[in-house]
């Protein structure tokens, strides 16, 4: 039943002192923070068990090639060398090798930090770092970091050296309760809403890993139920070395960037533990054999410099690019849209071609701009853009915006689209054991972040990935995913790299995945006529629409190629006698899937800033 206007302002009026209740009694408990305090300063361990001046770090292969660059580098003319991450289990080996072989420091950022077999993992490593006289600080975003306080109060006081901060907590809390969560939203929107999204892993100042990976299982090929296919680039050298650094640096001394004793959650659990130091355990259902293997593995120098550190390219300009900590505190300071100018001037200079992978196609007005242009060229840039499909996502609202206006991706901007699959025919080289994996019983389940339900069980796969290749020359891989939240809200980091054979590795990577056996092709649907004409332009008017669009017959769909059939663009002749329709959705099995999805993308298009 429809709520009268008098009812509908009572309702409001008190969620608003709801909210006013809550912020009034969440501020920082001093006291209670003094007494935490006490407490870690007498039961968080200060000796180490290193004298050694590089606190026993293991060797690594990676010392030699930082020295080589510190060596070869001049003024105005730096050395670095850098190696593409394509394997989640490769880029974690590398982060526990990295961390085991830290002589002096290990900075760490991310947007997500899970209590899986990852997350407790990493964790562990660092903590035996510190207690062999390295320093470490970790920075993690609040809203999607461990959401267990009883951990957080361990960590508190793991050891002197070991330090974790967390980034834009909301009322003084580590954890944001459902209340809480509204209360957020109503009073404070704005800085609610911006979310630190940097991922950095930086060693001894010089060494760093940056991208698109979290510390979570999925991340590293590590989840039984859904992996990400992400990308991380490794980078060694002084001018990027000291990039990182001060830009961890700036965040670190943040205000945002809050102390776990300066949190009231953790601060009642450090109160109630007292003196007990129980030590950060894992869960129950840890794997111990892969973590085993991975740590052993890790920890032999010949193993990472044949598997890895043989690989890793010489190269000269390398770019740490970060954005400031209050980016969206004050979004119309130009200084503090550098980041997303200097993106926009990268795509503006391209010339021949540019090739595009993001897990979220819904475009900033920024970009939308540029791409309209570089369309408009006589002869157009060629754009080709890999993506998830709506089988292969982790936010199906995030979809339907895609969805909505894929005409204008292919008319208006020229965009040659492949959709991931959920279950790619490349899978068994990126995820140990995959083949025993599919088929299993995880066909029609919704789970966490939206993924919509499959035809099919088994481990899925979804593109996370954030990487551009310009005309083959200079690539961009960071955490950046060219959309409304990445221009306005979030802060975000990465590398760009400024070296044709790096250029071709990261390109390479990106068509792999945007091959026929692990995508789907995006073309107009074969219909023509009178009737084509007319649906087209009925969808256009709904398209408009700011609600309401409904209209069931699109402009575009999936495409599947043929067997015995050679690959072919879209537009080219002979595609669709190769290429076979699948329909809008391929493998989602979801009754009235077309509507639902129009449902969303109807009321989903006035909020694509906060998806």
């Amino acid at each position: 039943m429809n709520q009268s206007p008098l009812r509908r302002a009572r309702t409001a009026t008190w969620l608003v002192l709801a909210a006013s209740l809550l912020l009034a009694g969440c501020g920082l408990n001093r006291p209670l923070a003094r007494r935490a305090d006490a407490i870690v300063a007498a039961t968080r361990p200060q000796a180490v068990d290193c004298t050694r001046e590089d606190h026993c770090a293991i060797d690594s292969p990676y010392h030699g090639l930082a020295a080589r660059a510190r060596a070869d580098s001049r003024e105005g003319a730096p050395v670095h060398y850098v190696d593409v991450l394509e394997r989640g289990e490769d880029s974690l080996l590398l982060r526990v090798h990295l961390i085991r072989a830290a002589r002096r420091s290990i900075d760490i950022q991310t947007f997500i930090w899970a209590d899986d077999d990852a997350g407790w993992l990493v964790l562990d490593e660092l903590a035996a770092a510190a207690r062999r006289g390295v320093r470490v600080r970790v920075l993690a975003d609040q809203l999607f970091s461990l959401d267990d306080v009883e951990w957080l109060a361990r960590i508190a006081r793991m050891h002197a050296n070991f330090e974790f901060r967390l980034y834009n907590p909301t009322f003084a809390e580590a954890v944001t309760q459902p209340l809480e969560f509204a209360a957020g939203l109503l009073c404070c929107f704005s800085r609610f809403n911006q979310r630190m999204h940097n991922k950095l892993l930086l060693v001894d100042g010089e060494i760093g890993i940056a991208g698109g990976r979290n510390y979570e299982n999925r991340y590293f090929d590590w989840d039984q139920e859904f992996d990400y296919r992400d990308r991380d680039m490794l980078v060694l050298g002084p001018a990027a070395g000291a990039e990182m650094q001060a830009s961890f640096d700036r965040f670190w001394a943040h205000p945002r960037a809050v102390p776990l004793t300066r949190l009231n959650d953790v601060n009642r659990r450090l109160v109630a533990d007292g003196d007990a130091r129980t030590p950060l355990q894992p869960r129950s259902s840890v794997d111990r054999d892969r973590i085993d293997s991975l740590r052993a593995r890790a920890s032999d120098a010949g193993y990472v410099r044949a598997q890895f550190a043989s690989r890793a390219l010489r190269t000269g300009r390398v770019d740490y690019f970060s954005d400031a900590p209050d980016k969206a505190a004050r979004p119309d300071d130009p200084a503090l849209l550098e980041l997303t100018t200097h993106i926009s001037g990268l795509l503006r200079g391209a010339q021949h071609r540019i090739v595009f992978e993001t897990p979220y196609l819904v475009l900033s007005r920024r970009a939308r701009e540029v791409f309209q242009d570089l369309h408009r060229r006589t002869p157009p840039v060629e754009v080709l853009v890999s993506t998830n499909s709506l089988a292969a996502t982790d936010a199906f609202y995030v979809y339907a915006l895609s969805y909505k206006y894929k005409k204008r991706y292919l008319k208006r901007y020229g965009f040659e689209i492949h959709e991931f699959k959920p279950f790619p025919e490349d899978a068994a080289a990126f995820v140990a054991g995959y083949d025993r994996l599919v088929g299993g019983g995880n066909a029609g389940r919704y789970a966490r972040y939206g993924r919509a339900p499959l035809l099919r069980g088994g481990v899925r796969l979804g593109l996370h990935a954030k990487s551009l290749v310009i005309d083959d020359r200079i690539s961009l891989i960071g955490s950046h995913n060219f959309d409304p939240r990445s221009d306005d809200y979030n802060t975000e980091s990465g590398f760009i790299i400024y070296d044709a054979a790096v250029a071709a590795r990261v390109s390479a990577a990106i068509e792999r995945d945007a091959a026929p056996g692990n995508a789907w092709t995006i073309a107009k649907r074969r219909r023509g006529g009178l009737l084509g004409r007319l649906n087209n332009a009925i969808a256009d008017v709904s398209t408009s629409l700011p609600l309401f669009d409904l209209w069931p017959f699109r402009y575009a769909t999936s495409f599947e190629l043929a067997p015995g059939c050679a690959p072919s663009r879209p537009g080219t002749p002979g595609f669709y006698d190769c290429h076979v329709d699948v329909g809008d959705f391929p493998e989602v099995d979801l009754p009235l899937k077309t509507i639902y999805t129009r449902i969303v993308t109807a009321f989903g298009a006035g909020l694509v800033g906060i998806l």
